[in-house]
């Protein structure tokens, strides 16, 4: 009944948009109300309401270290994203969205809907431990209301492949960063089990656009969620397909390219008609690189952080949500939103069960992207190997009892001197501490590593 319900609403809410010839009548079947509209709609207008009703197909765009300094429509200094930012301005752009600020908890976080501590992934090398037994990830959640499933991209920090966690198709290749076959890991990739030579002069970011290309044409006619999980622009920053041999900068070429390659699937998207349908959600792993942050800058300031640390720069990310019809235009929202919400927000979407038996901490802001104000987050939490902490609007209290006024952020973190706190700290101290006493992080699964949350073979060159 509660989908029949959003059913109608989604009806109603279309009605206001498309054009009728005469009155319309609502019948409590949902055969009788499909009829009673199809006979006082224009022809026209058909196809556009049975689109409507489709579940939507969910397309999650994953850059790799890429943080808001590095797009434009972030007011970013240095970095021009045309298309990124057409997203922006036909959707819904978040200004506080937060991850783990490496790659492997990132997505832990992100495909899971659960903090680290609860997963054991508080490391690069301790994503390797989530087995399917334990964890269960964004496509089988999807799998029982009828998506089909592709992962197209990055899977290193994983084990098993994505077929073994519930996606029906895939794209792979090894470690970070893989653009050409004269790198030694992107010498071959894995598509559903087989092992395909990357050729002279082929790009391995149009292999994976083309394989994307070809799981949405195939799947056109069924709801799919596609987890699309760049190479872009994790290093080696390599030369693209467009590269000048006399650029100066092969960064910026990078970040075009990626930008590209977005515009290339808007391209597809509407030329198969799937664009009205389709959900597109746009969001980093990672703050920018340590090599890249100096140049991330807004309005000539540097963010704090980059990368790997526990400052703003190194977990707050772009965020960008647009469902067609759905989400308001160029609307920019400063709602707390954490990397665990997207599995709970794409279940709710979908009309799907959350599943049972763990404690999902994720919170859906599907709300939000439908222009309501729903029920924001009052703080999120973040953790890399055995520091965390937890963030509000104007706070942050980390492991260390360390309280920081935030209202300079991203670009400056105060600390909070005891023998000089406000009122309004001691009373956001209480608020945060008593989060992280209901978390509580520490009698979670304990981080196994050296403490920095890197890889370990990776402290050892160093």
């Amino acid at each position: 009944m509660q989908e029949y319900g959003t059913m109608i609403a989604q009806i109603l809410k279309r009605l206001q948009e498309i054009p009728l010839t005469g009155k319309f009548f609502l019948s409590l079947g949902a055969t009788g109300c499909a009829l009673g509209l199809t006979s006082y709609i224009k022809p026209s207008t058909h196809q556009a309401l049975a689109s409507s009703l489709k579940r939507p197909n969910i397309i999650f765009i994953l850059a790799d270290d890429l943080g808001i300094g590095e797009l434009s429509c972030y007011g970013a200094d240095n970095y021009k994203t045309p298309n990124i930012d057409k997203i922006a301005s036909k959707g819904l752009r978040f200004t506080n969205a937060y991850t783990p600020p490496l790659s492997g908890p990132s997505r832990a976080t992100i495909l899971t809907g659960r903090y680290l501590f609860r997963t054991g992934a508080t490391n690069q090398d301790a994503v390797a431990g989530i087995k399917p037994s334990d964890e269960i990830l964004i496509p089988s959640v999807l799998k029982p209301s009828g998506y089909s499933a592709s992962m197209i991209g990055k899977w290193s920090q994983f084990s098993l492949t994505p077929h073994d966690f519930g996606f029906d198709d895939y794209l792979m290749f090894q470690g970070s960063g893989q653009y050409w076959n004269t790198q030694p890991k992107a010498k071959n990739y894995e598509v559903n089990g087989e092992t395909v030579p990357l050729r002279d002069g082929e790009y391995l970011p149009d292999m994976m656009h083309r394989h994307l290309v070809d799981f949405i044409t195939t799947h056109r006619d069924q709801p799919f969620f596609v987890y699309y999980s760049l190479s872009h622009v994790h290093a080696n920053i390599l030369p693209t397909p467009d590269s000048s041999p006399l650029s100066k900068n092969i960064y910026v070429d990078n970040m075009t390219y990626m930008d590209k390659l977005v515009g290339q699937l808007l391209t597809e998207l509407d030329r198969l008609k799937l664009r009205e349908n389709t959900i597109i959600v746009f969001f980093g792993d990672n703050g920018t690189a340590n090599a890249r942050a100096d140049s991330a800058t807004i309005d000539g300031r540097r963010l704090i952080g980059q990368k790997g640390t526990m400052l703003e720069g190194g977990s707050l990310e772009p965020l960008i949500v647009s469902w067609p019809g759905i989400t308001p235009e160029g609307k920019v929202t400063s709602d707390l939103i954490s990397s665990a919400d997207f599995l709970p927000t794409f279940a709710e979407i979908a009309g799907a069960k959350l599943p049972e038996n763990r404690i999902i901490d994720g919170q859906s802001f599907n709300a939000q992207i439908r222009g309501e104000k729903g029920n924001p987050r009052e703080w999120v939490y973040i953790q890399l190997a055995n520091k965390w902490y937890v963030r509000e609007a104007g706070w942050k209290l980390n492991q260390m009892g360390e309280l920081y006024d935030m209202s300079k952020a991203p670009f400056e973190e105060i600390p909070v001197l005891n023998e000089n706190i406000s009122q309004d700290a001691k009373a956001a101290r209480v608020r945060l501490q008593a989060a992280l006493n209901q978390l509580n992080p520490a009698g979670g699964i304990p981080d196994t590593g050296d403490g920095s949350g890197r890889h370990a073979n990776r402290n050892e060159k160093k």
